[in-house]
């Protein structure tokens, strides 16, 4: 079997982060349909930090802003061009990263 080469962007995120009013992965979603992007899979975190501070899931004390991933793999044509939309979306809350990855 002959390895794909593919595109990623992964967002790095909290979950309670908004963008007008709706929250962010789900703006994010939203758009990558829109744009016939092939999939994306939001992942939630546990606990995690960043430069905006700590990000954890904490059941007892119902505090629930934690880390999110939005994982998304398409063709380099398709993914680049969205880039600039993606992180005007994510704006500073969030951290995106582009790489290429090999599928099976």
């Amino acid at each position: 079997m002959r390895p794909i080469k593919c595109w990623q962007i992964i967002i790095r995120m909290r979950r309670n982060d908004k963008t007008s009013k709706k929250r962010t992965f789900e703006v994010v979603l939203d758009f990558l349909k829109k744009n016939k992007i092939s999939g994306a899979t939001v992942w939630t975190g546990v606990d995690g930090y960043g430069k905006r501070g700590d990000a954890k899931l904490r059941i007892e004390g119902l505090l629930m802003n934690n880390p999110l991933l939005i994982e998304i793999i398409d063709k380099r044509s398709k993914l680049q061009p969205l880039l600039p939309d993606i992180k005007q979306i994510v704006d500073d809350e969030g951290l995106v990263t582009f790489s290429e990855v090999n599928a099976l």
